[in-house]
């Protein structure tokens, strides 16, 4: 293979025959380009012979699972990682098109260690790339990743005999099967299913049906190009949706699904946007009851109430915060055992005997229809009162080039370094230190934090900030954080405000 060539640009001669992919697109753990400007058909080939090859340099069996989101250029996408999948000699098993946690699924059903799903995830039309991984439930970290880059980078992807195409029928209806068992729900439940006219509108609405509960489906219809909003569960824009569904509606709860199905977002019966990182407690203290003594794994974006929640104190629970991004988060669950894992954005890693291990927001639906269940006297709304109050913010995601981020955060957690070694304060409150395994998270006297780190997957800084005092001191703490990220020029506009 010969490497991507630097010059190409699209609606050139050589644009249809020579591989262009822009070198940002491997990130920590996913492969995602805007298409087709950042990356070409020939360059998704180039991309398919470098995963085999690495296949075949790692020893993996060669075969592998392969489906696609609801795109309208996801299906060519596909076709063209196949071919180069096939040139490397891999045996491909097409499910179709499909949820990343169907693809995720598949690999157990039919007992192929290696997938890729071609996805966007949550970005916007006009973006795609690939989640992969080569053990079941685990997908590429940064060293697979860097290795990947390497192969197509460097025109090092080896042509072998031996490849295949077959299509694997009935994938579908097992993944839905596993995911509802013979579990039917003994309360009257009405839901609001929202999925942004992504690909989880294909599957949502009957898992929850099978269930036993009444759906009242929001944008479920397929529709590739997204006519209301992006499918997006931790934006305000389809939150403040759902919210308005449910108090129309009167029902019970709205659970709304991201481009791909592997995140999950929840609104209560009293309209109220509640962040998954809170939906995680709820669901933690709930697992901990069944199992005593559970080990969670919460990412560094999530409430401090995994670490403070008396209640899960009392039932033994353990918790360890890691970095963001749900190739970490996979792995740190089966590295620690742990029960699940939490992520703020809504990816939730439920591990055995409860789930599988890796991140499907229908697995969170159908936990939380199972909670509801075991709560049958209270509304969802009812358990989140029963939490300690505190104040958080959505998700912020200010701009800043992939080429330059990286090199942004560090100057940003140097100038924090200086203030907490000199006594300043954020927000009024006293810096106490700083964590810094995924960017920096900066702890406050009173137990309020915030925290700036890099998108791993956009050209963007991420913002956090919570507070157990009040809604003041939240945005007091936000706005010195700003501050400090405002001293950096190549940061732009945040994506949306709080």
């Amino acid at each position: 293979m010969t490497a991507p060539h630097p010059t190409v640009t699209v609606n050139t001669f050589a644009f249809l025959n020579e591989p262009m992919i822009a070198p940002t697109g491997f990130r920590e753990y996913d492969a995602r380009w805007k298409f087709p400007d950042q990356i070409n058909l020939p360059g998704i080939q180039a991309l398919g012979l470098g995963l085999g090859t690495q296949m075949h340099r790692r020893g993996v069996a060669p075969r592998i699972v392969v489906g696609n989101d609801y795109r309208d250029y996801s299906l060519s996408v596909k076709n063209a990682l196949i071919l180069g999948l096939m040139q490397a000699g891999i045996k491909v098993t097409d499910i179709g098109t499909a949820l990343s946690p169907m693809a995720y699924f598949a690999r157990e059903h039919l007992g192929i260690d290696a997938v890729a799903m071609v996805t966007a995830s949550h970005n916007p039309n006009g973006w795609t790339g690939v989640k992969m991984g080569f053990t079941p439930p685990l997908t590429h970290g940064p060293e697979e990743m860097a290795e990947l880059r390497d192969i197509v980078l460097g025109g090092r992807g080896q042509t072998r005999d031996g490849g295949s195409l077959t299509r694997a029928e009935g994938v579908r209806a097992a993944y839905l099967d596993d995911l509802c068992g013979d579990f039917r729900i003994s309360r009257p439940l009405r839901v609001v299913c929202a999925t942004g006219n992504g690909t989880a509108g294909a599957f949502a609405p009957e898992l929850l049906a099978r269930l036993g509960v009444e759906v009242i489906p929001l944008h479920t219809g397929l529709d590739y190009t997204f006519p209301v909003y992006n499918p997006n569960p931790e934006a305000l824009e389809m939150l403040h949706d759902m919210a308005e569904a449910v108090t129309a509606t009167g029902a019970d709860l709205a659970l709304g699904f991201d481009g791909d199905g592997d995140r999950c977002g929840v609104v209560d019966d009293e309209g109220e946007e509640i962040f998954a990182d809170k939906v995680g407690v709820i669901l933690a203290r709930d697992f901990a009851r069944l199992y005593p003594g559970a080990t969670f794994v919460a990412d560094v974006k999530s409430t401090g109430l995994f670490a403070s929640d008396p209640e899960l104190t009392a039932l033994g629970a353990k918790v360890d915060y890691y970095k963001t991004g749900h190739s970490y988060m996979k792995r740190r669950v089966k590295e620690l055992g742990a029960l699940a894992g939490f992520e703020k954005s809504g990816h939730y890693f439920i591990a055995p005997p409860i789930g599988r291990g890796y991140d499907c927001g229908m697995r969170v639906a159908v936990e939380i229809v199972k909670l509801l269940d075991r709560h049958a006297g209270q509304s969802f709304s009812d358990l989140k009162r029963a939490l300690p109050v505190t104040y958080s913010m959505p998700t912020l995601s200010p701009y800043c080039p992939d080429t330059e981020k990286y090199r942004v955060l560090d100057r940003i957690m140097g100038r924090l370094e200086v203030m907490r070694a000199g006594g300043a304060t954020l927000g009024g409150r006293v810096i106490t230190g700083i964590v810094t395994v995924n960017g920096a998270r900066v702890m406050l006297d009173n137990g309020a934090w915030g925290l700036v780190r890099a998108s791993s997957n956009t050209p963007n800084l991420v913002v956090v900030c919570e507070s157990p005092e009040s809604e003041a001191e939240l945005r007091a703490i936000f706005a010195d954080l700003d501050a400090v990220i405002r001293q950096e020029p190549e940061v732009g506009a945040y994506d949306q405000t709080f």
